[in-house]
């Protein structure tokens, strides 16, 4: 059996350097910076963070804040803000149907991998996006809120962040994944985390969701700030290689929100230990000390910083091994002082599919859409001339008499004419194999609206059955 190096030294050890911080700090009576500096202890390679107090917009602390960097699931936090948005404004209820179109559905994981189709609540869907950071439910919201198109959807998301100052973000998408173009800073994303607290503090329970059960799935928050760090509040994790580990927090103590963000971390447990450290100086620090606000910080320039090499590396990865074998011999949470261990469980909030509220698209109270996506035949390459041409109307099939009966549906009675002049119809398959590759549910048609189903001839939505929600998908 191995033998541990003393528990007790390593303790010990942990409070003589908090000491040395704290002793290093402006004794009271000395002159404060009138700026924040860059905090004392040395970052991890690539690691850049900033604190900010959510009443002032002072900057408490920041590190390499302004460097264009990419969000990943961070950019999540856009996407519900511009939902609940939709919600204050009284666009959009709580009970709102989220439909998880086909384009939403092939998004890669993380995600919930619910079939075509299958429709949400907005409340349900905003709880997905934020705990299991589900891609495809991004995705499906984005395409909810701008009318079925993801590009619209897009274009309101960097309208937003041009609104609320954050001159070094361009979002490509609803969810973070990795692309051309798409950026951020931490000085812009704490903005975004700022603007979420002031403006939609009814809301702070969502970002705070400790886990969601969907069916017999649990599927635990990624911020492991929540039950640990004292006034913990959540916000949202983000991870792809060129990023690096990145976690917006918020937290609250007496009365006093602030907002922090670290980009960059070797893995989860660096992350959450430089988060709590720098909050934990923020609620120490005199604001009357600091001048410097959030909207005072430079703009940056050029390409986002890429460390990628680093963290998808063997070496990375390896880092990463260490850390946590390390972790597992530590007293300490994560090996911070300001961490501790959560003594219950998790706090699970259900969520599942249908019963949202009804539109012009699917009827009220619907899991999944019966048949979605399946489109209706129709000619190519042009429509034939003559008897082939003639529609129901025309020519009925009830009894061979030449007269639609009442009652028919003239879309199913059209199909079926035209079945029985032509002898058999192409089964679903084949109808779905026809259509070119990249075709999505938002291609419009002549004279119709760019809403979801719109390709589609307008035949009837009809409910279908509930089916069981997927157990949680692994993720990276």
């Amino acid at each position: 059996m191995t033998t541990l190096p003393s528990r007790r030294f390593r303790v010990l050890t942990g409070f003589c350097v908090a000491a040395s911080i704290f002793v290093a700090a402006p004794v009271s009576g000395q002159p404060a910076p009138a700026k924040p500096t860059e905090t004392d202890a040395p970052r991890e390679a690539g690691m850049a963070s900033i604190v900010v107090d959510v009443a002032s917009g002072k900057v408490l602390s920041q590190e390499h804040a302004t460097e264009r960097r990419y969000p990943a699931s961070t950019t999540k936090l856009m996407t519900a803000y511009l939902a609940l948005k939709a919600v204050e404004a009284g666009e959009f209820g709580l009970d709102s149907p989220v439909i998880m179109t086909r384009e939403a559905a092939a998004e890669a994981p993380s995600k919930m991998g619910f079939q075509p189709g299958s429709v949400m609540r907005l409340d349900m869907a905003l709880r997905m996006l934020l705990v299991k950071s589900a891609n495809d439910v991004a995705h499906a919201i984005g395409q909810a809120l701008a009318g079925g198109s993801l590009e619209d959807f897009v274009a309101m998301m960097n309208a937003e962040a041009l609104r609320l100052g954050m001159k070094d973000t361009r979002f490509i998408n609803a969810n973070g994944l990795p692309g051309e173009g798409q950026y951020s800073s931490a000085k812009d994303l704490a903005m975004l985390g700022v603007a979420i607290r002031r403006d939609f503090p009814a809301f702070s329970d969502y970002f705070g969701t400790e886990a969601i059960a969907a069916g017999n799935a649990i599927m635990k928050n990624g911020n492991k700030l929540l039950g640990r760090f004292d006034g913990a509040e959540g916000m949202k994790t983000g991870y792809i290689c060129a990023s690096g580990f990145n976690l917006v927090s918020s937290a609250t103590r007496d009365g006093r929100t602030l907002v922090a963000v670290v980009i960059g971390a070797n893995g989860t447990i660096p992350r959450e230990r430089r988060s709590a450290e720098i909050l934990e100086a923020g609620f120490k620090a005199d604001l009357a000390a600091i001048d410097t606000t959030l909207d005072e910080l430079p703009v940056s320039a050029g390409e986002p910083v890429d460390i990628s090499d680093y963290i998808c590396s063997a070496k990375g990865r390896t880092d990463r091994a260490n850390e946590r074998q390390a972790d597992a011999d530590r007293d300490e949470v994560f090996g911070s002082p300001y961490l501790h261990e959560l003594n219950r469980p998790e706090i699970v909030v259900p969520v599942s599919l249908g019963g949202a509220a009804g539109n012009d698209i699917v009827e009220a109270g619907v899991s999944v859409i019966d048949a979605y996506g399946i489109p209706i035949p129709t000619w190519r390459p042009e429509q034939p001339t003559g008897v082939l041409a003639l529609t129901p109307e025309d020519v009925g099939v009830s009894q061979g008499a030449g007269v639609l009966t009442e009652g028919e549906d003239p879309v199913e009675t059209s199909a079926a004419v035209r079945a029985n002049v032509l002898g058999s119809l192409p089964d679903s398959a084949d109808e779905g194999s026809e259509e070119s590759p990249g075709s999505s549910d938002l291609a419009g048609t002549d004279g119709k609206s760019p809403r979801l189903g719109s390709s589609f001839d307008d035949a009837p939505l009809r409910p279908g059955a509930d089916v069981p929600i997927p157990a949680e998908r692994a993720t990276n």
